[in-house]
């Protein structure tokens, strides 16, 4: 098994923000080593961008598919990204 690193967008959609989402996929994706953010959308969903080892991002999100306590995740749904251009995983406003 070889580490490549893999690049996802995500949409979460469901009741994501208000629950805390935002802080928690960044304490999540850290503590997996990815590179990315995540930001609230106007329509009440969260869109993410995970970049790092390829076993990792999917764990992410599969983890991703349950949220924090309060969240109740509807979808969570891959979508094409451009890599992140910071180091780290920020929350982007």
């Amino acid at each position: 098994m070889h580490n490549e690193t893999t690049l996802t967008g995500v949409l979460v959609t469901g009741k994501v923000q208000g629950v805390n989402y935002r802080a928690w996929t960044q304490e999540e994706a850290k503590s997996r080593g990815l590179r990315g953010w995540v930001r609230n959308e106007a329509d009440g969903s969260v869109r993410a961008v995970l970049s790092g080892p390829e076993e990792a991002v999917a764990d992410m999100l599969r983890a991703m598919e349950k949220g924090p306590p309060a969240a109740n995740v509807a979808r969570v749904e891959p979508e094409p990204a451009e890599a992140p251009d910071q180091d780290g995983f920020e929350i982007l406003r």
